[in-house]
């Protein structure tokens, strides 16, 4: 199984997820042009994907997840409030516990605390090969549910939204630091670390930083926190994802593959 994405961060989000027989786009928060501009750079025909799947309504999520389903006949798959919010009629649905298949690849949908209408994220098993990865942003707070649903990855796109001080320092209204670090706004950098601490990710063959924040975080802190984890506690391989580039296809694999 691959993943890549086309841009992370608070101006928008794309995740692309891949195998040999199918392929699901996670989220669109980028115009029409953006979404092919960045799209064309990991050589993929939009017609190649199989369904459009959205996590929540905000714009840097959704903007553009109707005109991309629209201009290329891409099943569309989100929450109906969700749906509600982004004023959009012709989907799919998707309720939090739901398990659905697009091709061969197993889609687990889990419900996050965060302040949307209807918020879920995603872990996607390759059924051939068992091989699990999940996608997990936009959530205030871990919770147990959470733990158990996560834990036993082969990968994981993980959000390190904010640094603490640098939240509390910056240049945010009060009104949004209070959103941002509430329990239903975003994944501080230790949340995140505690939170792979708990589900174990001494067995991730890839860990992906993301929806790393330009004016609350840096990458430097981010990465010095992940390397600070015991090495029994290390994925084998990490890379952070970034706004303008994301990043290109990352092959995540299984023990002893």
């Amino acid at each position: 199984m691959w993943i890549a994405s086309l841009g992370s961060g608070s101006r928008g989000n794309a995740t692309l997820v891949r195998n040999a027989h199918s392929c699901v786009l996670i989220d669109c928060g980028f115009s029409l042009k953006q979404f092919e501009q960045r799209l064309d750079r990991l050589k993929i025909d939009p017609a190649a994907i199989d369904a459009l799947l959205v996590t929540h309504e905000h714009s840097d999520h959704g903007q553009g997840v109707a005109r991309v389903a629209q201009r290329y006949s891409i099943s569309l798959w989100m929450t109906v409030g969700t749906a509600r919010s982004l004023q959009i009629k012709d989907f799919q649905a998707l309720t939090g516990g739901q398990r659905l298949c697009i091709g061969d690849l197993e889609i687990e949908v889990i419900t996050v605390p965060h302040d949307a209408a209807e918020p879920v994220q995603f872990v996607i098993t390759e059924l051939a090969t068992g091989c699990r990865l999940g996608i997990l942003t936009d959530s205030g707070h871990i919770t147990p549910h959470m733990i158990e649903l996560y834990s036993g990855l082969d990968g994981l796109l993980l959000e390190f939204n904010y640094d603490p001080q640098m939240l509390h320092l910056g240049p945010y209204p009060e009104s949004l630091k209070r959103r941002v670090g509430g329990p239903r706004g975003h994944l501080s950098n230790q949340q995140s670390v505690d939170f792979l601490q708990q589900v174990g990710a001494g067995r991730l063959d890839c860990l992906i930083a993301a929806h790393i924040s330009r004016k609350n975080n840096q990458p430097h802190l981010v990465q010095r926190l992940i390397e600070q984890l015991p090495a029994h506690q290390q994925a084998d391989k990490t890379l952070l994802a970034c706004q303008d580039q994301g990043f290109e296809w990352v092959e995540i694999l299984t023990p002893g593959s």
